[in-house]
């Protein structure tokens, strides 16, 4: 399948051809304003299907907002009409087309062009009003308020916010790319005469902003974001796409001691929290106990030995743990337990706890196994 696709270079455009790579569409004719448009003729002659993406949202002159929209789909639908292709042509229109607009008004004589000209030449046509698109490669500080947010938060630049109440609703650009390539497969989500991205989001202005802010903050409280809920995680992996690029790193704050270094590394308000034990040779750690607190440890490089006695008990069990064998251990509730270093490099293991530690109610009492 032969496919074009206009505006290759833009914020849909590109997200949808590295998908469309990744899923094995290797002729994909890629046009964009800096194409010579001497190969559209071509590129239109041999295309299986369309996705007109191509469009102008932020002009120096109001006036190329139907030049960009209006003539360039003219355009588009006279070179195929040329060649009597009537393959399946797919069209990126706003909801703004219902608004009298200059934008609006030349998104919706887009609209238009297309629906006449599948009556004039019987093509099978897809148009999509998209909401507000977010996600990553997309333009900050042009025509997208959560570019500009991740971008300007990321690189501390103020940001404005003139009405924090506002309603957004919004797609992700993974689902308007599944959506899109479900119309490239003949499954597209059709809703009268327009199509549509299932999965939309509801969310105020001010609640996306505070969401961006805690993200930046997540570093130092080794906090992750609630991946539980689909928006929050679609906004995150936005967020981080405008990392500056000598930003991708960040300290985390080590507890050092002749014994090694114990370093708190994510904590989540319902998953626990995990940490980094690093342990020298011949040291022993822990000795201690919890009502309700539980663990989980993961020996990755070293050897050594857990031990765990119930505090009512004489008798401990010794569970030996290697790097070289990946088994977690589980540490219940009532055992008093020390973990023991027993060879010539530091140990490290992976720890988990059910809570996050609280200074104020540590749940930890220190016993001798």
């Amino acid at each position: 399948m032969k496919i074009l696709v206009t505006g290759a270079k833009g914020f849909i455009g590109k997200n949808l051809v590295a998908e469309l790579k990744n899923r094995k569409y290797n002729d994909i004719f890629e046009y964009d304003k800096d194409t010579d448009s001497a190969l559209l003729d071509e590129y239109c002659k041999e295309a299986d299907f369309v996705f007109h993406l191509a469009g102008v949202n932020r002009p120096k002159d109001q006036f190329e907002f139907m030049v960009g929209n209006f003539g360039f789909t003219s355009t588009l639908l006279a070179t195929l009409k040329k060649y009597n292709n009537i393959c399946p042509v797919m069209i990126s229109s706003s909801i703004q087309a219902e608004l009298e607009n200059p934008y609006g008004e030349s998104k919706k004589t887009g609209e238009d062009l297309l629906f006449n000209y599948s009556k004039e030449t019987g093509a099978k046509i897809l148009v999509y009003r998209f909401p507000n698109v977010f996600g990553k490669w997309c333009r900050p500080n042009y025509n997208s308020a959560v570019a500009t947010f991740c971008n300007n938060i990321t690189h501390d630049m103020p940001i404005k916010v003139n009405d924090p109440s506002v309603v957004m609703k919004l797609v992700y650009i993974d689902d308007v790319v599944e959506e899109l390539i479900n119309a490239l497969e003949d499954k597209e989500n059709k809703v009268d005469e327009f199509c549509e991205v299932p999965i939309v989001h509801t969310i105020t202005l001010g609640e996306i902003v505070n969401l961006i802010y805690s993200y930046r903050n997540s570093r130092e409280k080794c906090t992750v974001p609630d991946m539980a809920d689909a928006f929050s995680k679609k906004l995150y992996s936005t967020y981080l796409s405008y990392l500056p690029e000598d930003q991708f790193k960040y300290e985390l704050k080590m507890n050092v001691d002749h014994r090694g270094s114990f370093t708190e590394f994510i904590k989540t308000p319902d998953r626990g929290q995990v940490s980094v034990n690093i342990s020298k040779p011949d040291i022993t750690k822990g000795n201690h106990w919890h009502h309700t607190k539980n663990e989980k440890f993961l020996v990755v490089s070293g050897r050594g030995v857990i031990r765990f006695r119930k505090i009512d008990s004489d008798e401990v069990l010794e569970y030996f743990v290697s790097g070289n064998k990946m088994e977690v251990v589980d540490i219940p509730t009532g055992y008093t337990h020390n973990i023991e270093n027993l060879g010539d490099s530091d140990m490290v293991t992976i720890m988990w706890a059910n809570e996050s530690f609280d200074p104020e109610k540590p749940d930890t009492y220190y016993l001798e196994v």
